[in-house]
């Protein structure tokens, strides 16, 4: 039939494509498969190295929702105090600016980098100016940074990670993996992001190590040595990293490997370890997945041809070969699922034998391939969650098709226009505290490791507590801390804003009987966007979550504040007992 002659010449094409991208897949499969198996991280059982100082550098546009949460989870969490915090943001964006104000007021060691010029540009020029900031730090104090990490506004910065890139600090960068948080099966965009890092991290990144190829930052958990960042900084013209590219970590790892830095990434390790890495999550809507993964191959498939000539990409071909390929197997992709499609609906695709035998091949590849990606997945996720992969590989190439459609377009527009090409950003949302849990570090810690207490007078408060006496307690009453500065530490240790609120709605304040207010400690004081925000003296339990739900079907958002403060609250707004 012709239908099934135009099928066939359509076909072909795609099958030896995906034959090829088979091959070359199965080809560092099967390195991963016969590696040598890697041992786990030791981080605590030797001798902890001498700190180094590092600067963490986060790039802002518009994420005022998120940072402040964001700083306040990883300083509670870092196991690590010789650090600080430069928070990137632009003067045209005046919620971050206030964010970052407040972020400043709590925490010692965050700095504000503005940029000289309104936004968005694009990630790397705001990096660029953090960097700036960063010298004019040093002139100023006469600190001096050894390390420099860049990191997002949803990071979770796993508690050992700076500790990690201590112990690496021999190398010009360090890479530590980077994995989604886990949702729910069915949420199946963030699913695709679960799938395809747990794969980047578990397989490709160690065997392109192992093989000898560049490492690409991942531009969240990556560290370079002040070494490398002036030699960055003379090759490139003070562009440490490159501002029209739209990834500028990517670009980097090639320029960090292509000056001879040494690069390292450090594995998971094998299955049972604890995973170290940074973790986050992506976007978990159709639409934002495609927005983020336009940027992704603009600059990895597009921008890396106009930025480098065949002589500097020599030695890296075959690197840069696997990471372009996907600008022709994206588009592949889809018409292959429509091909099925067709297939299935009329029995037979109508190819000629020898070219239902190159896609039998193809298919057994692909069936190895999916196996591969589902054991990757397990690895992070479990096997109940991995039994979905074959699902979202389907999704997933119809986000990459769309997002390869829109980044040909959009850069194509750009060239003819001779405009440059801004930072397409990805709304953020940072994970609620049930994800963080498992991190946070203990009240002890926090107080010494952020300065509100020595380790000396901390440790003697502790051995003359009397065993009837909290410890919070006791320290109020032997007077070695101020109660802001411990309630403020407890925030940290509980993740919970801090600070007597500034208005108060006195009808709010009656959302509960007086006599349950008092007896947690605890006055609603607005409600926004369908929320009750309640101020309190205690960190919410579990008991007094469920009873204060009782009284009211709205979320509960809880805010911490000093006893003191509650009692001034309590006396202004709630009823006096009879």
């Amino acid at each position: 039939m012709a239908i099934d002659r135009w099928a066939s010449a359509i076909l072909a094409p795609l099958v030896f494509w995906i034959l090829l991208n088979g091959i070359d897949d199965f080809l560092i499969e099967l390195a991963w498969l016969f590696r040598p198996r890697s041992r786990p991280l030791s981080l605590g059982l030797k001798p902890p190295l001498p700190e180094k100082r590092m600067a963490i550098f986060v790039a802002l546009w518009k994420e005022h929702r998120v940072i402040e949460r964001m700083v306040a989870q990883n300083v509670g969490s870092l196991k690590y105090a010789n650090y600080d915090i430069f928070l990137g943001a632009y003067p045209n964006d005046a919620a971050t600016l206030a964010a970052i104000a407040e972020a400043q007021k709590r925490f010692p060691n965050v700095h504000l980098a503005k940029t000289p010029h309104d936004g968005p540009t694009s990630k790397a020029d705001n990096l660029n100016w953090i960097y700036q900031r960063m010298l004019l730090f040093e002139e100023e104090t006469g600190a001096r940074f050894d390390m420099v990490l860049t990191h997002d506004a949803e990071d979770v910065i796993h508690p050992e990670a700076l500790t990690c890139i201590n112990e690496h600090a021999a190398y010009d960068m360090v890479q530590l993996p980077v994995l989604a948080l886990p949702t729910p099966w069915w949420e199946m965009t963030h699913g695709v992001y679960c799938d395809e890092f747990a794969q980047f991290e578990v397989l490709d990144m160690p065997i392109r190590q192992a093989l000898g190829g560049f490492i690409p930052s991942n531009g969240v958990g990556t560290a370079f040595s002040r070494r490398i960042l002036h030699r960055l900084a003379d090759a490139y013209g003070n562009r440490v990293f490159e501002p029209a590219c739209l990834t500028e970590d990517y670009e980097n790892g090639f320029r960090v490997n292509w000056l001879g830095g040494a690069q390292i990434f450090v594995n998971l390790g094998p299955a049972g370890c604890p995973l170290l890495a940074t973790r986050e999550y992506f976007p978990r809507s159709f639409k934002t997945a495609v927005r983020q993964r336009t940027r992704w191959i603009t600059g990895i498939t597009l921008q890396s041809w106009e930025l480098h000539g065949v002589w500097e990409t020599a030695g890296s071909l075959y690197w840069f070969w696997r990471d372009r390929k996907n600008l022709i197997g994206n588009l592949v992709s889809p018409l292959a699922n429509l091909a099925t499609v067709y297939g299935l609906l009329r029995g037979h695709l109508g190819l000629t034998p020898w070219l239902n035998h190159t896609l039998a091949a193809s298919l057994a590849l692909l069936g190895f391939h999916t196996a591969v990606r589902m054991s990757c997945s397990a690895r992070v996720y479990g096997w109940k969650f991995a039994a979905s992969v074959p699902l979202r590989m389907i999704w997933g190439n119809w986000i990459n098709g769309l997002a390869t459609v829109f980044a040909v377009h959009g850069y194509a527009l750009a060239k003819i226009r001779g405009r440059p090409l801004r930072w397409l950003k990805t709304e953020h949302a940072y994970p609620n505290r049930s994800a963080l849990v498992e991190h946070r570090l203990p009240l002890e810690e926090i107080l010494v490791n952020s300065g509100y207490l020595a380790a000396d007078l901390l440790a003697s408060a502790i051995a003359s507590k009397p065993p009837d006496r909290s410890l919070v307690n006791h320290l109020l009453k032997s007077g070695l801390i101020s109660e802001t500065d411990l309630y403020e530490a407890i925030s940290l240790e509980q993740n919970l804003p801090m600070g007597k609120p500034d208005e108060v709605s006195p009808p709010v304040t009656r959302s509960f009987p007086a006599a349950v207010s008092r007896r947690w400690k605890v006055l609603p004081f607005k409600v926004v966007a369908g929320s009750l925000h309640i101020a309190g003296s205690e960190p919410p339990t579990d008991e007094m979550n469920e009873e204060l739900r009782t009284f009211s079907s709205m979320e509960i958002r809880f805010q911490l504040v000093t006893p003191t403060d509650y009692e001034q609250l309590a006396e202004e707004y709630l009823p006096q007992p009879q």
